[in-house]
């Protein structure tokens, strides 16, 4: 009986090492990551910004182009009308 502790005690402390190994080295890979995730969400961030800003500024200039624009009534009460050139 003796024989069969000291193989347990062995498989066992095999068993620990391997645990202990495995969770360093998943705490460097979750280290590695969360500095590349929070690099990421930074990047993120900025495209959203631009884009926001971009599309308000698309925004604007279609309402300025609308004013500007005349309405259908308008347009059917216009006296000279451009007509297109064929040749």
């Amino acid at each position: 009986m003796d024989d069969t502790k000291k193989m347990l005690r062995a498989i066992i402390n095999g068993q620990t090492t391997l645990k202990g190994e495995l969770l360093s080295k998943i705490d460097k890979v979750d280290k590695k990551l969360s500095d590349k995730i929070d690099s990421l969400d930074q990047k993120v961030d900025r495209v959203e910004k631009n884009l926001t800003k971009r599309i308000d500024n698309i925004g604007k200039q279609l309402a300025y182009l609308e004013d500007d624009t005349p309405t259908r009534e308008e347009f059917d009460n216009l006296e000279k009308k451009i007509t297109p050139i064929s040749n």
